[in-house]
């Protein structure tokens, strides 16, 4: 029997001395597809760690600009990119440390503009978030189609990452107090509240806790793509006062509301473009029936009505990109009343609008409901929708 060739160390390849490492699949690292919620400070540290590690595919969504505040605490930044898109530049700055990376960049708001799809599609979502609205969103977009996520929370010097993987386990909304409810509830008590408005609140942090907590995230998200045990269900609490670091684990809510798992997802050969008559006439071709209606993720906002002067303004937006100065009445002043639906029936006066008019974004799982039925489809003709946005 002839021996097994010899296992060589070549210092002409980047990734040699992670191989010295007895578990270390390289091959699957490359193979790895990881989705970043955030290019802030958390989210550059992330990235950086992402890339140097050759993780082959990478999205990374963000809404915001660059500005000079965020030059002190993000590595991936510098004084000219100042009014630029993080997203875009961040992604940018991956693909020079490591070309072997592919980084694709979205601009846009999470919960408004990114599929189901892309959820579904990656091996893990790591949240680089400040709020916590985007947070309870990406948590149940990951419970439905069962993909793990590694959250992160950072302030002044103290932060905490937290692992959650579905369908077991706790998740996001199981470790919400009452305090966390209060807080979305007040923000929520008027329902026209964009991004810009949730985000008015800055929290201070110092770039020094978000190389700790970044690294516990992809340190967290290494472990799930190599299958190994992680932090499941926990939170990795760090102390920067103290210099005090500990685990806790988290009890599973059964009546949580984030356990949602769509369990048969299909594929449907169509795109956010197309009308929703065609996605309710590709429903009643398959499954038969007639009176398929669909169920949306996100309120869509009608238009918007003013009592006092018995004035409407159209709108056919999802309802939380719509800021409260945006609903003000031209003529009193007073803060108009939105009107929203979360259904669209076959033939209706909406059903002719295309699916990206009422809230729907690319590579979407929609919900289909029957009476008692319920399909889940997948709009496969995006599915190389966010890879194209790279440049």
């Amino acid at each position: 029997m002839p021996e097994p060739a010899p296992f060589v160390i070549s210092d002409n390849d980047r990734y040699s001395r992670f191989q010295l490492i007895a578990w270390w699949d390289q091959n699957k690292i490359a193979a790895a597809k990881i989705f970043v919620v955030g290019a802030g400070a958390l989210g550059n540290e992330v990235i950086k760690n992402l890339a140097l590690l050759g993780v082959g595919t990478i999205y990374v969504v963000d809404l915001d600009e660059i500005e000079h505040s965020n030059l002190s605490r993000s590595v991936m930044f510098r004084t000219d990119d100042a009014g630029q898109s993080k997203a875009h530049v961040v992604a940018r700055r991956a693909m020079e440390i490591n070309p072997d990376v592919n980084v694709y960049p979205i601009r846009g708001n999470v919960i408004t503009d990114i599929g189901l799809g892309l959820f579904r599609d990656v091996d893990v979502v790591i949240g680089c978030l400040d709020n916590r609205e985007a947070r309870l969103w990406v948590n149940r977009c990951c419970w439905k189609v069962g993909t793990p996520w590694v959250d992160g929370g950072i302030q002044e010097i103290n932060g905490v990452a937290k692992v959650f993987v579905p369908p077991n386990g706790s998740c996001y909304e199981c470790t919400m107090t009452e305090n966390d409810y209060r807080l979305i509830q007040l923000r929520y008590s008027c329902p026209l509240l964009s991004q810009e408005d949730m985000l008015a609140g800055k929290v201070p942090t110092a770039p020094t806790i978000s190389s700790i907590i970044g690294g516990l995230q992809v340190q967290e998200a290494l472990k799930l793509i190599h299958e190994m045990p992680s932090a499941e269900s926990s939170a990795l609490v760090f102390n920067g006062i103290a210099n005090q670091f500990y685990q806790t684990k988290y009890p599973r809510r059964e009546d949580c509301l984030s356990h949602d798992f769509y369990e048969t997802i299909e594929s449907c050969d169509l795109s956010y473009q197309n009308s929703a008559n065609e996605l309710l006439a590709w429903a009643q071709e398959k499954h038969g029936q007639h009176a398929w209606s669909i169920e949306l993720d996100r309120d869509l906002l009608l238009q918007l009505h003013c009592v006092q002067c018995d004035k409407t303004k159209p709108m056919g937006r999802p309802l939380q990109s719509v800021n409260i100065a945006e609903a003000e009445c031209d003529g009193c002043g007073q803060t108009m009343r939105p009107e929203t639906t979360c259904r669209i029936e076959l033939d209706s006066e909406l059903s002719n609008r295309k699916l990206s008019e009422l809230t729907i974004p690319p590579f979407d799982i929609i919900r289909l409901t029957y009476e008692h039925s319920v399909v889940f489809a997948q709009l496969t003709n995006d599915d190389t929708y966010y890879q194209n946005q790279k440049h």
